[in-house]
C-alpha cells in the first residue's frame, strides 16, 4: 500500500531547477507542504507562486548548502513554519567535468565536494534529530550513476557521488530501527541544466550522451514521488543502467580498456 503524501512537510534542496523543481510540483499535487530551498531566490519564489496558484502550499527559503549557518537557518525556518519535516529530499548538486589537472582547486574541486557531499551530509545531520524525536521520517538522497561507475572527466564528481552512496547506505543502517527511512536515487543522463554548468571542456562534448539516452526531468521527479510513497534502499535510473554497473563491477578490465581508449584519444 503506497503511503499518502497529503499534509507531509517536504524539504527540497536544489529546488530551483531540474529534478528538484519538477519534484516540488509533483509533491504539491499530492497534497504535501513543500519547502523550496536553493541559492536562487527569484527562481524559488516563482516556483512557490506557481504551486500556490495551482492550489498547493509552498514556501521559498534561500540557502547555500556549502554554508553551515544557512543550513541551520533553513531547517529552523521550516520548523518554525510547520513544526516538523517528514521528508528531506537532498537534491542540491552540480558537476565540473574536465581532466583533473584542468580543474580549479577551489571553484571546481573544493566547491563540488562542499555542495555535493559535505552539504548533503550537513543538511541531513541538521534535520535528523527532529525526525529521531518523532521516530518518523524519510531521507531521499539524489546521487548519480557516477556513484557506481566512474568515467574519465568525472573524477571529482564521481568521488562526491560515491561518497553520497556510502553515506546513504551507512545512515540507513544506523537509523532504520528508529523509524527513519533512507533511500538513494542514482539517475543516469537526463535533460536538465546540469550540462550547462559542467564547464567548457572539449572532451566533455565527445563524452556527452545522445539525446535518445536522456531521461526527462519530469520522469526522474515522478520516480522521486514513487520512492517517497514506497520507500526502498536504492533506485537506479533508467533500469538498464543497472546492467552497465553490473558489467563494470564484474568485468572491470574490459571497462578500463574502453574508457582508457577514450582518454587516450581525447586527453592530449
Amino acid at each position: 500500500m503506497p503511503r499518502s503524501l497529503k499534509n507531509k512537510v517536504v524539504l527540497i534542496t536544489g529546488a530551483s531547477s531540474g529534478f528538484g523543481e519538477h519534484a516540488a510540483h509533483l509533491f504539491a499535487q499530492e497534497g504535501a507542504k513543500v519547502v523550496l530551498a536553493a541559492r536562487r531566490l527569484d527562481r524559488l519564489q516563482k516556483l512557490a507562486d506557481e504551486i500556490q496558484d495551482a492550489g498547493g502550499e509552498a514556501i521559498a527559503v534561500p540557502v547555500d548548502v556549502a554554508s553551515q549557518e544557512e543550513i541551520s537557518l533553513m531547517v529552523e525556518t521550516t520548523l518554525d513554519v510547520y513544526g516538523k519535516i517528514d521528508i528531506l529530499f537532498n537534491n542540491a548538486g552540480f558537476g565540473r567535468l574536465d581532466w583533473l589537472e584542468n580543474l580549479s582547486p577551489r571553484r571546481d574541486i573544493q566547491t563540488q565536494i562542499d555542495v555535493n557531499l559535505t552539504g548533503l551530509i550537513q543538511v541531513t545531520r541538521e534535520v535528523l534529530p527532529h525526525m529521531l524525536n518523532r521516530r518518523s521520517g524519510h531521507i531521499i538522497n539524489m546521487s548519480s550513476v557516477a556513484g557506481w561507475t566512474a568515467a574519465p572527466l568525472y573524477s571529482i564528481y564521481a568521488a562526491t557521488k560515491y561518497g553520497v552512496r556510502g553515506f546513504t547506505d551507512a545512515l540507513r543502517r544506523e537509523v532504520k530501527h528508529l523509524g527513519i527511512e533512507v533511500s538513494g536515487i542514482y539517475p543516469g543522463p537526463a535533460e536538465t541544466e546540469f550540462s550547462e554548468h559542467t564547464g567548457k571542456s572539449n572532451a566533455k562534448k565527445k563524452a556527452s550522451s545522445p539525446k535518445w539516452a536522456k531521461m526527462s526531468a519530469d520522469f526522474v521527479a515522478q520516480k522521486v514521488i514513487d520512492i517517497a510513497k514506497r520507500p526502498r534502499r536504492t533506485m537506479i535510473l533508467p533500469w538498464w543502467f543497472g546492467l552497465i554497473i553490473w558489467f563494470d563491477n564484474h568485468f572491470p578490465g574490459i571497462s578500463d580498456l574502453v574508457q582508457n581508449n577514450f582518454a587516450k584519444k581525447h586527453h592530449l
